[in-house]
């Protein structure tokens, strides 16, 4: 064969030698005997694809360590699920390349892995996907809002900070306890204690991210770019709320094969409508009380 036949078959050969020990860490943290076997399976079939490529190559490989431990921290934090998703979909060209090769039977099991993960994996951080939806999509509206009205209303980093968590951490204990009836109402098969710990676990996480610029930035801090510290402080809460809608749609869109685009423009727009009509109301409530602190 020739030298560029040669480097492309072990770059494959590594890659394969790689996601075979990825899948068996993955297997043996897991604690549902499913998912494990599932797992486990998949292992050896990238096993017997590098087996097959290093009898062509003539040579052994080891695996990136680095990637698998990558992976397996990225699992841990974010979930299986969202792990995995995220390796199969890197491996989208490989069966292309694989076709090229002549290695047809390898590229078709390739193709495989991604309807085995479809239907394989039984995790809470999908299964109660809609209640972590719930406490974020409502902690980033609500408190978005809160805090651009409060920031034009009193125009005090410290007093904003108190009010907004005293008024996000209630509102938390609140949803979680609507999410938990709602659930126990629904019967869904769902835990309505893990429902609503979901819900309020994710909405009091978003609101402290909002409310930390208030609580980092001080009202002796100097004028930057044109705007005093409260103002500050509220340009850099809706960058956060932007951030942190793009990184939950991006996480939705590959653990569910969602496309994202349009569900970050709607998440968006309605964050900066609500905080644009929460200003507004700050300015008027502010002037009609007279309020001057």
């Amino acid at each position: 064969m020739d030298e560029l036949t040669r480097r492309r078959l072990l770059r494959l050969q590594r890659m394969e030698a790689t996601e075979k020990e990825v899948y068996r860490r993955l297997a043996k943290s897991q604690k549902e005997p499913v998912n494990a076997a599932i797992l486990n399976g998949i292992a050896l079939e990238e096993e017997r694809h590098e087996m097959v490529v290093a009898q062509m190559t003539g040579v052994s490989v080891k695996p990136a360590m680095l990637r698998v431990w990558l992976q397996v921290l990225l699992a841990r934090i974010l979930g299986l699920t969202f792990s995995v998703k995220m390796m199969e979909k890197f491996e989208a060209s490989i069966a292309e390349e694989y076709r090229e090769l002549g290695l047809h039977e390898i590229a078709d099991e390739e193709e495989e892995h991604e309807e085995k993960l479809l239907g394989m994996l039984e995790e809470d951080a999908l299964k109660y996907l809609s209640s972590v939806i719930l406490g974020l999509s409502d902690a980033l509206v609500e408190l978005t809002g809160a805090l651009a009205g409060l920031t034009f209303a009193f125009q005090d980093l410290n007093l904003v900070a108190l009010a907004g968590l005293v008024t996000g951490i209630a509102a938390s204990f609140s949803m979680a306890a609507s999410e938990y009836l709602a659930t126990k109402e629904e019967g869904d098969g769902r835990s309505p204690v893990k429902a609503a710990g979901f819900t309020g676990g994710s909405y009091i996480v978003t609101v402290f991210l909002l409310v930390m610029p208030y609580m980092l930035l001080h009202g002796d801090d100097p004028i930057r770019f044109g705007m005093e510290p409260h103002i500050q402080a509220l340009v850099c809460t809706l960058g956060i709320g932007i951030v942190i809608v793009a990184a939950f749609n991006a996480y939705v869109s590959i653990a569910q094969d969602q496309p994202s685009s349009k569900r970050f423009s709607e998440m968006a727009g309605i964050l900066i409508v609500v905080s644009m009509i929460s200003f507004g109301i700050g300015i008027a409530l502010r002037t009609w009380f007279g309020i001057e602190l």
